[in-house]
């Protein structure tokens, strides 16, 4: 009996422990969503052609990280968080 109810506390705990991060990490994406839209908004602009071509004369810093001048960083990002927020909806009820 008290093994079933150790293995039961342990079970307890990591659901907690897992209940805990994910709503930890559905805060953090929630504080995001206006720099997910400004990013989508930067993204192929006007703004974003001007930066790369910029880039691309060597008119930047050398030190100036340019992961938002690349042609995947950005577009991997927003189509990340598309399938996560499809994963989040598809999931939204798993009991029924």
């Amino acid at each position: 009996m008290t093994d079933r109810i150790h293995a039961m506390e342990e079970k307890l705990n990591r659901c907690r422990a897992a209940l805990d991060a994910v709503e930890t990490a559905l805060d953090a994406f929630d504080d995001v969503q206006q720099d997910l839209a400004d990013l989508e908004a930067y993204y192929g602009s006007d703004d974003w052609f001007s930066d790369l071509a910029a880039d691309e004369r060597g008119e930047l810093p050398p030190d100036l990280l340019r992961g938002v001048l690349s042609q995947d960083a950005i577009y991997d990002l927003l189509e990340d968080a598309d399938t996560l927020r499809k994963r989040m909806e598809n999931d939204e009820n798993p009991c029924g």
